[in-house]
């Protein structure tokens, strides 16, 4: 696997990680870069290791979690989603929770979105892909991806808060569910 392929191998799976990193943006009053660095860290660090777990197992893992995986991350996102819609319709207009670091919901959103890396650690080993270079290529692209996401969330959060946090609530939901519907087969996109 050549370098080109790498680089669109990391783009592709950091597009999750930017879409939820782009929702938890879009409840900011203010920017706070140490929550878009935690965050870009927790989803660059999960997208990097997963491919490693995935790796160092092999098919024998993705056996047994292969056949859920996709109800796992339609779940957790579903979950997140539905908490950001509930913030949004019971919280008066002070929507400040995604301005605090919350690293739960930070571990449960960096293992949903980064749940597709472990098949691709199956497919490193299969392929002898230098696993060093390739998971850091990948870490380090979530990671801007991330934080790029949160600043581009803030620019429309900051403008329209309570429709903003309710559309980031079903994004999430919508990325599971689409997660969800590909693994079924009933999506193929």
């Amino acid at each position: 696997m050549g370098l080109a392929e790498l680089v669109l191998l990391a783009v592709g799976l950091s597009m999750d990680a930017f879409a939820v990193s782009i929702c938890k943006g879009l409840g900011m009053k203010k920017i706070n870069l140490k929550v878009a660095v935690v965050l870009g860290l927790f989803f660059g660090g999960f997208q990097a290791g997963m491919p490693v777990i995935g790796w160092a197992l092999g098919s024998q893992f993705m056996g047994i979690i292969g056949p859920i995986d996709h109800w796992i991350a339609f779940i957790l996102l579903a979950f997140i989603g539905g908490k950001m819609l509930w913030e949004a319709f019971t919280e008066e207009s002070d929507n400040k929770n995604a301005e605090k670091i919350d690293l739960v919901e930070y571990l449960v959103l960096a293992i949903a979105t980064s749940i597709d890396a472990l098949a691709v650690g199956i497919s490193f080993a299969a392929l002898s892909v230098d696993i060093v270079p390739a998971v850091s290529l990948i870490g380090i692209t979530t990671f801007i991806f991330s934080i790029a996401g949160v600043a581009i969330g803030h620019t429309f959060g900051a403008r329209y808060e309570k429709p903003a946090t309710i559309v980031g609530g079903v994004v999430l939901i919508l990325i599971g569910l689409k997660i969800l519907l590909e693994h079924l087969g009933i999506l193929a996109i």
